[in-house]
């Protein structure tokens, strides 16, 4: 009987034991570790100002589209900014990555000097820096290999969307709350040629013709994304006074090379500085753009000729693209 009795004693003991182990260590060691704590992202801002997630100290400009950073937790990690692409520095150049861009020796080495310059504005920008991180819900917090994907914001303003205004970087195509804005920012850098798009000397980014004496110039962007059809407003001339003085538009005329012509309305003006955008497809008409209403595209992507005549027919200039 004492005997029986011991052995139960000790089966019962083992079993409580065992159970004890399998509720703690046992799980312990296949925990998923886990990330530097963030916060839960915000809407996206329109305007110039921007306001972050979370702060972080920048202690490294790799280039001129991802950091590193120090985590409130102390952790380090390496931040790529969302939506924007900027030259590389480290590896080779594909210019057929950046519109008008010739694929040329010529074409990489400017692109190599531009991700330079992106480079250094980065590093004036945001090295040392206290900044923010914004995450962006539809892009999700971090990117195929494992980079934390962000906004930056420094100072208030949101530098992602600066490489773009300044012509640092190319609108990079992915799923992201910004991208018509994005789009929009590089296809106005285009436009100017700053940047990464002096290099541009083909096609329709090529920059636009010279000015004339009164400093009138044109620039077109022809190759809308995907069907140009199906695109009509992105497809578009931008007339630029770079003169003194004010020119009144009214009664002129752009046309392409088989004579398709829109003819600007009573009372249109382009001041001194300004631009004014004409749009192929259909809008509201406003100081700084016009539609042409048209249902289908007008300037081929593989060349065409824009001339601008003034309203007692005369050529004020004429721009050829290639």
């Amino acid at each position: 009987m004492v005997r029986g009795a011991t052995t139960t004693l000790v089966i019962v003991f083992l079993i409580v034991f065992a159970g004890c182990l399998g509720s703690g260590d046992v799980a312990s060691d296949t925990t998923t570790p886990t990330m530097s704590p963030t916060a839960t992202p915000t809407s996206t801002p329109t305007g110039g100002s921007a306001s972050g997630d979370v702060t972080v100290e920048v202690v490294e400009v790799v280039d001129g589209d991802t950091v590193k950073v120090v985590m409130p937790d102390g952790a380090r990690e390496t931040v790529r900014l969302l939506g924007v692409d900027t030259p590389e520095v480290y590896g080779e150049n594909t210019p057929d990555e950046f519109e008008g861009v010739p694929d040329t020796e010529a074409g990489k080495t400017c692109l190599r000097e531009a991700g330079y310059d992106a480079s250094d504005f980065a590093k004036s920008r945001l090295e040392g820096k206290t900044v923010e991180l914004r995450y962006d819900e539809k892009a999700g917090e971090r990117g195929y290999y494992g980079r934390l994907l962000a906004y930056v914001v420094v100072d208030g303003t949101e530098f992602n969307y600066d490489l773009l205004t300044e012509g640092h970087a190319r609108f990079y195509e992915s799923s992201f709350e910004e991208r018509e804005r994005y789009e929009r920012a590089e296809r106005d850098a285009r436009e100017r040629g700053v940047g990464l798009w002096s290099c541009a000397t083909e096609g329709s980014a090529a920059g636009g013709s010279d000015p004339t004496a009164d400093g009138l110039s044109v620039s077109v962007v022809a190759d809308a994304p995907g069907n140009d059809n199906d695109n009509l407003d992105e497809e578009y001339v931008t007339l630029h006074n770079g003169g003194d003085d004010a020119i009144d538009l009214s009664g002129w005329t752009v046309s392409d090379a088989v004579g398709a012509t829109y003819t600007f309305s009573e009372g249109t003006e382009l001041a001194a500085g300004a631009k004014l955008t004409l749009y192929t497809g259909s809008g509201t008409d406003a100081a700084d753009e016009v539609y042409w209403g048209r249902s289908s595209a007008v300037w081929n992507n593989g060349g065409d000729t824009v001339t601008v005549r003034n309203a007692a027919g005369d050529v004020v200039l004429s721009y050829t693209y290639e």
